[in-house]
């Protein structure tokens, strides 16, 4: 369902130190609107300051309890920041939105109906599920777009922002990793204890550029979440699922709608490119927040 919605106030927020193309984007998108839109609206760049800053300005813009509409021109990390933002201000008016920069944005590549621009003149908004997770008993909750993984894809991604960038350097740095990677073991909702290399929740059937996680009807709204496993095994046959995936995808996964364990060790997890790291003995819940982000584009 959708709904056609103006806005008082547009807040671009971007990365000025970004090393793609965010604030050329972000100039660009404040041009286009003042040229499209067909009523008055202060559109207004706001560029980061530190890690973590894109949280406080989309909060900060939301709260205004405004028809505000708050735009990241950044990759899946920096939009994690700006959906959080809008969700810690529960303002029922506010409107998110991405430009895809940076290095990916795995989320605008495979939701995106339109061009931004376009779909902010139109106005046409849609909701859309958000996964949330909480770690720890009474822990304030935190919210993806996309997905949140456990096991090699949290490990890869910290190895990665250690070493250089390009192809060549980062499938040096992949395989480095992988060869040295362990698995984790969790204790299920069951009781069980179960030992993974990889433990991902999808809100979105693609990930990293080229890998299809699932192929089941899933849709960023319908109330749930697909469960990716790969129990541990070993490491020939890990590389041969993971190939599986960047070729012809992994086939049907279960869809739920929460899912919890407890965690034995210290274990990362990245959450839309964002790695964060969860304590011994901790609960972890990870629920589908339905209809939760209100967006467009």
């Amino acid at each position: 369902m959708s709904t056609t919605r103006t806005f008082e106030s547009i807040i671009i927020i971007f990365n000025p130190n970004s090393t793609g193309d965010a604030p050329k984007l972000a100039a660009d998108l404040q041009a286009k609107l003042a040229r499209l839109l067909p009523y008055p609206a202060d559109v207004t760049l706001q560029p980061t300051a530190h890690a973590g800053h894109a949280i406080e300005l989309a909060r900060d813009a939301a709260s205004s309890g405004q028809n505000v509409l708050v735009i990241s021109v950044s990759g899946d990390g920096g939009y994690n920041e700006a959906v959080n933002g809008v969700m810690q201000a529960n303002n029922p008016n506010a409107v998110c939105a991405v430009m895809a920069a940076g290095n990916a944005n795995d989320h605008r590549r495979t939701t995106g109906t339109q061009p931004l621009e376009e779909a902010i003149s139109e106005g046409t908004v849609r909701h859309i599920d958000l996964l949330r997770i909480r770690t720890g008993d009474n822990a304030d909750a935190q919210y993806a777009h996309s997905y949140i993984g456990f096991g090699l894809t949290p490990v890869m991604a910290i190895d990665l922002e250690k070493g250089s960038k390009g192809a060549l350097k980062e499938m040096v740095s992949v395989m480095r990793t992988f060869s040295k990677f362990k698995p984790f073991e969790i204790r299920q909702s069951d009781g069980k204890r179960r030992k993974f290399d990889s433990l991902v929740f999808a809100n979105i059937a693609e990930m990293a550029k080229y890998a299809t996680l699932s192929e089941a009807d899933s849709h960023p709204a319908d109330g749930k979440f697909e469960v990716i496993t790969f129990a541990h095994r070993a490491k020939w046959r890990v590389l041969l699922s993971a190939m599986k995936a960047t070729t012809q995808g992994l086939g049907d996964q279960p869809s739920v709608s929460s899912y919890r364990f407890t965690t034995l060790k210290p274990i990362p997890y990245q959450i839309d490119g964002e790695v964060k790291s969860v304590d011994a003995k901790t609960p972890v819940t990870i629920e589908s927040a339905p209809a939760a982000l209100a967006t467009l584009g």
